[in-house]
């Protein structure tokens, strides 16, 4: 599940948030006009050191107990935005290292990156994550963020999504 995405590809930053659903959405409906691919990809990093010291090694969790987590998360936020029944044209990709990474490295040959965002900043203006932060720096190609505003109907969203970000700029 490792597989770089090549040609015509979107690659969607996939974290379980309802933001990143949003991003899958609009990357499907995208990919559908362009004829794409949708490549949906979940980076897990280990978790460090939560517990004490002198707990019981039976209660950390192991790294492929995790890598398991982080496949359960995709594939659930896979059935949840496109039902039980998912497009061939929709991959999904697992894989351990830094979200922006393991982002950018599998986006070489897409024909974009696709990510959520939320507003959070001062008067509901969208705030830009460190991970898409970072894509936006050093993409080779273009990165779209998508909007999600919790509460507006998923049909009005839709609508809506005539508002974006391209590489950093917002535009209509």
């Amino acid at each position: 599940m490792t597989e770089l995405a090549v040609g015509n590809s979107i690659v969607v930053g996939v974290d379980g948030s309802e933001a990143s659903m949003e991003a899958l959405r609009w990357a499907a409906r995208q990919a559908h006009a362009l004829h794409a691919h949708v490549v949906a990809v979940h980076a897990w990093e280990p978790t460090g050191p939560r517990f004490a010291p002198y707990a019981p090694a039976s209660t950390r969790p192991t790294a492929a107990e995790q890598r398991d987590r982080a496949a359960c998360l995709l594939a659930s936020t896979l059935r949840k935005v496109f039902g039980p029944r998912i497009d061939s044209s929709v991959r999904a990709v697992v894989v351990e290292g830094p979200p922006a990474r393991v982002l950018l490295r599998h986006s070489r040959g897409a024909q974009l990156i696709a990510l959520g965002r939320t507003p959070h900043g001062p008067h509901d203006q969208p705030t830009t994550g460190a991970v898409a932060r970072a894509c936006l720096r050093h993409a080779t190609v273009p990165v779209v963020t998508v909007p999600f505003t919790a509460g507006r109907p998923a049909a009005q969203q839709a609508a809506d999504i005539g508002e974006f970000c391209v590489g950093g700029s917002a535009t209509q």
